[in-house]
């Protein structure tokens, strides 16, 4: 058996490199690997830094998310490392548990999403919200946002949420009395500037990522002009591997339950979604979730177990790759490789990168997580999911990641049930006056306050039939306030209210001495 499943790992490999013999794919693939290569480097260092941890592991999580997750089944063209969706969550992570538990968070985190898809959980990760969805990359992006406007002028950001507000005005004083404040926050701002406008740039002049010129431009200066502002420390790549102990695993208690579902939720969600996003982009194999779900575990285990940051699959090197030409999964694995030799040849460059380049990097790349062009159509046509949106914001921002998805998720199921409980009561009038009070759609107690209403406002000296059979459903807490009224309604001389359950009658049939005067409304 064992030979057996070796021999199809094997198959399945070479299979998904068999197109490299055609002509040029190769090539194309190699300089899709450098550009790739080129996005990341600046993201996984930014990433780390961010997350109050060293730059050295965010360099990790690339190589993992390249050399090992690139050559795994799932997705072939998305490519996966440390992402700033997860920034807020791992800075918060290492401020309440240490660095040390960072590694344990990750590696549990691994794991489950191993067991996720293993029992094919992964296809229903594309069952969430959209709005919370949207909701969630806005309250990271606007935390992320708060945080980084601190790095920007080279100072320390609160942790709370409501702080990185209250303490919006002190910085801006800061900046403007001048000093090292204002030095930072000019190359930041440049930084982000020149993050804006690449895009706008010919195409010649864009085959080089902007990340990399921003940061690249920003170094430059803090160089030549011998700016005194802050800079990344570096420590070596194998230094900065640290490896979780049992002290580690012992020293951690209930409360970090909360913080490894919501590193497993958040992250497989984003990898999923990201992979959903990268398949509209082009015309080659289609993602197995499951499969990619495991892929994206098994690089959090190594990821945990080395202590380095958590792992998800990145839209802007994802898309990097598909828009630069690549066809296998070997882009993503030399992207990999790239990183590993700069690592190990050159961690000296590392050193004199200014943290407000990077901080402007982050700043930018949280506002693109805050779907600003999205908020008035979603009001317009759909409400109730542009309030989700704003409440799972809100809640992120003042409180924390995890309640404001939960909330949200809670708020979108309570939708999907009002919306799923439409409701008409109709009332015809026989020939003998008697009424027919014909109950359809789905009976659930989120409406029956407004049945009742209509049904207790029908004549009580008047024989009734409640016809319940063109129901769809009927949960048992209408079905008791149903039968109550039925059992009280009528006055004592009147005949008693007669209910007609769902399964008694074809709901097609009428009643032939029917008049033509009846009413309807729509609960």
């Amino acid at each position: 058996m064992a030979s057996h499943s070796s021999l199809s790992s094997l198959s399945s490999l070479t299979s998904r490199f068999s197109p490299l013999r055609k002509p040029g794919v190769l090539r194309r693939d190699v300089l899709a690997s450098f550009v790739v290569f080129l996005v990341a480097l600046p993201l996984c260092v930014g990433v780390a830094v961010a997350s109050g941890v060293p730059a050295e592991l965010g360099l990790i999580t690339g190589i993992v998310g390249g050399l090992l997750v690139g050559l795994l089944p799932g997705s072939s063209l998305q490519v996966s490392g440390p992402a700033a969706g997860l920034t807020v969550l791992v800075f918060e992570a290492v401020q309440e548990f240490g660095l040390g538990a960072l590694g344990v968070i990750v590696l549990i985190s691994g794991l489950l999403q191993l067991l996720l898809g293993a029992w094919r959980f992964g296809r229903w990760f594309r069952a969430i919200s959209v709005a919370v969805v949207q909701g969630m990359l806005a309250g990271i992006g606007l935390v992320l946002v708060l945080g980084q406007v601190y790095a920007l002028a080279d100072e320390a950001q609160p942790a709370a949420g409501l702080a990185k507000i209250a303490g919006l005005p002190g910085l801006f004083v800061d900046v403007v009395a001048g000093g090292t404040a204002l030095t930072a926050f000019v190359l930041g701002a440049a930084t982000i500037a020149v993050l804006v406008l690449w895009p706008k740039l010919p195409a010649k002049a864009r085959m080089v990522p902007g990340p990399l010129v921003a940061v690249g431009l920003a170094t430059g200066a803090a160089v030549l002009l011998n700016l005194d502002v802050a800079r990344v420390e570096v420590q070596g790549l194998l230094a900065a591997v640290n490896p979780p102990g049992l002290s580690d695993f012992g020293g951690l208690g209930f409360a970090v339950v909360g913080t490894i579902l919501a590193f497993t939720m958040i992250a497989s969600a984003e990898s999923l979604f990201s992979a959903a996003a990268v398949d509209r982009m082009h015309d080659g194999p289609r993602t197995d979730y499951d499969k990619e779900l495991m892929a994206q575990g098994i690089g959090n285990t190594v990821c945990g177990a080395l202590g380095a940051l958590p792992l998800t699959a990145v839209i802007v090197r994802s898309a990097a790759n598909v828009q630069a030409g690549a066809r296998t999964s070997l882009s993503r694995v030399l992207h990999g490789v790239w990183l590993l030799l700069f690592a190990a040849l050159l961690p000296f460059v590392i050193g004199v990168i200014p943290l407000a380049a990077l901080a402007g990097v982050l700043v930018h790349a949280g506002m693109k997580l805050v779907p600003l062009k999205e908020i008035v159509p979603l009001w317009r046509t759909h409400r109730g999911d542009a309030v989700i949106l704003g409440v799972t914001t809100v809640t992120i921002v003042v409180g924390n990641l995890f309640e404001g998805v939960v909330l949200g998720l809670l708020l979108s199921v309570c939708k999907s049930a009002w919306e799923t409980s439409h409701i008409q009561v109709g009332v015809r009038e026989l020939t003998g006056g008697r009424l027919v009070v014909a109950i359809t759609g789905n009976a659930t107690f989120l409406r029956l306050p407004r049945i009742l209403d209509q049904l207790e406002a029908l004549p009580q000296n008047r024989p009734i039939e409640l016809d319940l059979t063109a129901l769809r459903h009927l949960d048992h807490a209408c079905q008791v306030a149903l039968e109550t009224w039925s059992q009280r309604h009528n006055d004592a001389d009147t005949v008693p209210v007669r209910m007609v359950p769902p399964s008694a009658k074809d709901p097609s049939a009428k009643d032939p001495s029917a008049k033509d005067s009846s009413s309807k409304a729509a609960v």
